[in-house]
């Protein structure tokens, strides 16, 4: 499997409302996108999270449920 980069940097202000819905409803990963670990930044505007997947694609499935509260960057890891 392909590795990548997540990097999240949340929407001001939403930081609460994000982990808020996390601890609702998890990830809501599409099957066949894997998570492997995360680290968010000191001052809680940043997340990075370490995915791996076949199928780049289901990325955009991902995004799409938080795009509200969060802006993505996608890294692929050689």
């Amino acid at each position: 499997m392909k590795k990548f980069m997540v990097i999240e940097r949340f929407k001001a202000g939403c930081w609460d409302a994000a982990y808020a819905r996390f601890n609702s409803s998890g990830r809501m990963l599409p099957s066949g996108l894997n998570y492997l670990n995360s680290w968010p930044s000191r001052e809680n505007s940043v997340c990075y999270q370490l995915m791996e997947t076949n199928s780049p694609e289901l990325f955009e499935l991902w995004f799409a449920q938080w795009n509200d509260l969060v802006e993505f960057e996608l890294v692929p890891i050689d």
